[in-house]
């Protein structure tokens, strides 16, 4: 697939907004993109589209807006596509990291389009764009036993998670500029456990 160098990429980290869900499994997006603003020097700042924001350009000269959404979960659609034509972006340049129960923690998968999974950040996205987009999914794993799944992802990581999260953090920021830079498919090689 030829990437078009002078498009912007809009890279989107799901999650809740408050303190209270800060370091909850269901912010893992939030977490890469707060990673990919440090790493570019750059402060995720308030944005007209109910976004927190931050711009820059790679060595390669790839543009991205990456963002966090100040609204919750199930409302993600709408400021994702405020975003999308403030920047007169398309789908093919949209990227949303997010939490994924059937994958273990620790473990990352790249798509593109494909169903919600139950995911509500995702269903509220499709409704208003359509399926056609970027999806880094984030693998958080099961919760043990019978606790109900809704409850587990707005808990904390367990102390064991917490010792790997920076790790697994950090190749979320890679897998987002390895799609950027080099692909679909060759980062789907390199990242997908």
């Amino acid at each position: 697939m030829f990437l078009n160098r002078k498009a912007r990429w809009i890279v989107i980290g799901l999650g809740n907004p408050g303190q209270e869900y800060e370091r909850t499994r269901h912010n893992i997006g939030a977490m890469v993109v707060a990673q990919l603003a440090k790493r570019s020097g750059k402060k995720l700042t308030s944005h007209k589209s109910r976004a927190n924001l931050a711009e820059y350009k790679l060595e390669t000269g790839d543009s991205i807006s990456v963002a966090t959404l100040r609204s919750y979960m199930n409302e993600s659609g709408g400021p994702t596509k405020s975003l999308i034509d403030f920047y007169k972006s398309s789908n093919d340049h949209l990227i949303v990291i997010h939490d994924e129960l059937d994958i273990p923690f620790e473990a990352i998968r790249l798509k593109q389009g494909g169903g919600d999974n139950g995911h509500n950040g995702l269903k509220s996205i499709t409704k208003v764009l359509g399926p056609d987009y970027f999806r880094l999914r984030m693998g958080i794993g099961r919760p043990m036993g019978n606790q109900d799944p809704a409850d587990f992802v707005l808990k904390p990581f367990s102390s064991g998670e917490r010792k790997n999260l920076e790790l697994f953090i950090d190749m979320g920021a890679d897998a987002v500029e390895a799609l950027i830079v080099n692909g679909l498919e060759r980062a789907q090689a390199d990242f997908n456990s």
